[in-house]
């Protein structure tokens, strides 16, 4: 009687349907609960308004952003020759004062002004070093 050679051994498979619903399940959650950052970092900070108005007006970098793209430096609102971050970033070392803590840095843009350009000051001024940079507002009261 020979009643297991007829018979053939059955391989041991893995079913791989439930492995497949875990891995779905956790894709999904992991999806629901990650944040994502949108936007990369350009650190502003704002002046306070407990700053004394003399001395915050000596500490100043005025710089103004044109509708046509043009860029103006300081009090003398002079003329940046290139159109490039280091053509700005140049001229805006040359125009901040070296001694004592960096100036603020006010932003005058045109509300026309390309986001580009507005951009291209922003990077200049973190070039050079001065971190303090705020953009100035027209009050419609």
């Amino acid at each position: 009687m020979r009643f297991q050679s007829n018979r053939r051994q059955e391989e041991p498979e893995i079913n791989l349907i439930p492995l497949i619903d875990v891995l779905l399940v956790i894709i999904i959650f992991l999806m629901l609960t990650t944040t994502y950052a949108r936007f990369a970092g350009l650190e502003l900070n704002l002046p306070s308004a407990e700053a004394e108005m003399v001395d915050a007006e000596s500490r100043e970098v005025s710089i103004v952003v044109t509708a046509d793209g043009d860029v103006l430096i300081g009090p003398a609102q002079t003329l940046v020759v290139g159109r490039d971050v280091d053509s700005i970033a140049a001229a805006l070392g040359r125009a901040a004062p070296a001694a004592g803590e960096p100036p603020l840095v006010i932003i005058n843009a045109d509300a026309k002004a390309t986001h580009q350009r507005v951009i291209d000051v922003m990077q200049a001024a973190q070039r050079v070093g001065l971190a303090r940079v705020t953009f100035a507002t027209r009050s419609d009261h």
